[in-house]
């Protein structure tokens, strides 16, 4: 019973960072407008590009504030790995492994969206409120 306490407070803290980290690029994105970053997304080849500009804007922005309050973490942990893998296929992967260019920073943020997959928010979240208030 030790081990599931531990790792049920042992995850919060990558959801908080991560989410955080997710609400800092969606914020930039969304102060930036969606069509600058459209314009972008177009450069990169990405189909209806200002329609995936405020897809992504959308889903860092608001995926990272659901991962901070653990409030539908696996689904937004889901959408924040697809966003991560699309970052590392069109946007990274071109400029090797180290950054600045590189795709490590964006394959950790990938990995670390699936074990919160995964593993769930832990135990300070709202859904584990949530959940306990349901049962």
């Amino acid at each position: 019973m030790a081990g599931m306490t531990n790792r049920g407070w042992g995850i919060v803290p990558l959801r908080l960072v991560v989410g955080a980290v997710f609400v800092m690029h969606g914020g930039q994105k969304l102060m930036g407008g969606f069509q600058n970053f459209g314009n972008t997304l177009s450069h990169l080849g990405i189909p209806a590009p200002l329609v995936a500009a405020v897809i992504v804007t959308v889903v860092e922005f608001f995926g990272g504030i659901a991962l901070i309050l653990g409030l539908f973490s696996r689904w937004a942990a889901v959408l924040l790995a697809i966003d991560m893998l699309v970052a590392v296929l069109k946007v990274h992967l071109r400029g090797g492994f180290f950054l600045p260019r590189g795709f490590e920073y964006a394959l950790t943020l990938l990995t670390a969206n699936i074990a919160l997959a995964v593993l769930g928010p832990g135990a300070a979240a709202l859904d584990s409120v949530l959940r306990r208030r349901s049962a």
